[in-house]
């Protein structure tokens, strides 16, 4: 996208006419109506103020359009298999720990658990995919099985362990991230 279109753009989502964005910049109305048209260019300092005036920066104004990656597949995920303690750990978003939430998927072996997690802030909700699991906080257990959903608040030990005779299969999601 050109400048001018981009200037355009914001002053139209700002609800301003070209008479309204020049008053605010001490500028005329036809220079906006060149500039917006890309038969002019602005000077650093003039188009500092017109952006100021559009409630943005050179900066933002500059950042490439495009977005953040929306879809992850298996060369994206990172994975950590604990074959003392009988389960997989997979991150499904690449570093998710600069996110205000992290999911992952844990497979957990028949007699297998999950590494006990301290006492830590935040929350952490799963849904069993596939299996039944033992979920142990501080001195309570809780069960849950495939279809079913837990909420833990990590202001005690805890953990998930297997005690059936297949393999367990949770999504698991910690807000913030502490996987």
């Amino acid at each position: 996208m050109e400048i001018g279109q981009k200037i355009k753009f914001l002053r139209q989502q700002n609800q301003l006419t070209q008479e309204e964005l020049a008053d605010r910049c001490e500028l005329s109305k036809g220079f906006i109506s060149m500039l917006e048209r890309d038969q002019t260019s602005p000077s650093i300092a003039t188009l500092m103020d017109i952006l100021e005036a559009l409630g943005t920066n050179l900066k933002e104004f500059f950042d490439d359009d495009e977005q953040d990656k929306v879809v992850y597949g298996d060369d994206d995920y990172a994975v950590k298999e604990d074959a003392e303690l009988k389960n997989r750990t997979c991150w499904l978003i690449p570093n998710a720990q600069k996110n205000e939430m992290e999911p992952i998927l844990v497979t957990i072996e028949p007699s297998g658990r999950t590494y006990p997690d301290n006492p830590h802030e935040g929350e952490e909700i799963g849904f069993v995919l596939d299996g039944n699991i033992t979920i142990h906080i501080g001195k309570n257990l809780y069960k849950a099985r495939k279809g079913e959903s837990f909420f833990i608040k990590p202001d005690r030990p805890h953990f998930i362990s297997n005690e059936g005779k297949r393999p367990a299969k949770i999504l698991w999601i910690s807000s913030p991230p502490s996987f």
